[in-house]
């Protein structure tokens, strides 16, 4: 996995940027190793909006691109509940590419058959 972080209308700071890395380590089992990922952390300027601390992310895993964002007031929980999602997504994401058609199917027990032309 190879993670790249950015900043929307804010300076990452180190500490922010090893904090990502490492709660981005969880996903290492999930995303394949060439996957690129793409953190973007960026603070809303409106007032009123009370959760201005945006943290939004993209996965472009192998015939999937999953993506990801939250809010909050603060920016490592908004990175803690990413990372969360991302994880249920990549797990929904890789079960889906296991499942296999069931034997009990009725289109699985049916033969193929030759087409007869007349």
């Amino acid at each position: 996995m190879r993670l790249s972080v950015k900043g929307k209308n804010l300076d990452v700071s180190d500490g922010i940027r090893t904090y990502a890395e490492r709660k981005f380590a969880k996903l290492t089992k999930l995303v394949p190793d060439l996957a690129p990922v793409e953190l973007e952390l960026s603070v809303e300027k409106n007032p009123s909006i009370p959760a201005s601390q945006v943290a939004e992310a993209t996965i472009w895993a192998k015939g999937q691109t999953v993506r990801g964002r939250e809010a909050t007031t603060d920016m490592k929980a908004s990175i803690d509940q990413l990372v969360d999602k991302l994880e249920r997504q990549m797990k929904r994401y890789r079960e889906r590419r296991r499942q296999r058609p069931h034997e009990d199917h009725p289109l699985a027990k049916m033969p193929a058959q030759p087409l007869e032309l007349e």
